[in-house]
């Protein structure tokens, strides 16, 4: 498929789509970029890491571990239909908006982000995986975010 036809962060591999800010993400692509709103990562390796820094950071720093909390945050309602963004996402997780989750669990963090994923950029056509990327990539991902937890 042609590049100019996929969704905006499919094509600036930031499929999170988080808008361009002081914060320089790693991976993200040398200035000057060609989209003046939102960040260019180089690979969707590190778009779907900075998305998943994102919800973590909410998590840990501002204590958001409800889909309500954590979506009002991420896409705030005079930007997005917040209410609809909150009740995909949490179908999606099968939890209820303002049941406490948490984002330390590599399987939720997944679930999560490529739940974000899906509602930002839409269906994927045919031929691409259901979340627009393989698990393998949101494994990889999820693998640079959350240390693996200590089994003993």
């Amino acid at each position: 498929m042609l590049s100019i036809f996929l969704p905006r962060g499919i094509r600036n591999n930031n499929p999170g789509n988080i808008r361009l800010s002081k914060t320089v993400w790693q991976g993200q692509k040398p200035a000057p970029q060609t989209d003046k709103d939102f960040v260019e990562f180089t690979t969707p390796l590190y778009g779907l890491r900075a998305l998943m820094r994102t919800l973590l950071t909410y998590y840990l720093k501002y204590n958001l571990d409800t889909v309500e909390c954590i979506i009002n945050r991420f896409a705030p309602p005079h930007e997005n239909a917040t209410d609809s963004y909150i009740h995909h996402i949490a179908k999606s997780l099968k939890v209820r908006r303002t049941d406490r989750i948490d984002l330390t669990s590599r399987p939720l963090m997944t679930l999560l982000a490529s739940g974000i994923v899906l509602h930002e950029n839409g269906v994927p056509p045919s031929g691409r995986p259901s979340g627009w990327y393989e698990k393998e990539l949101y494994d990889q991902a999820v693998s640079l975010v959350l240390p693996p937890r200590n089994l003993k």
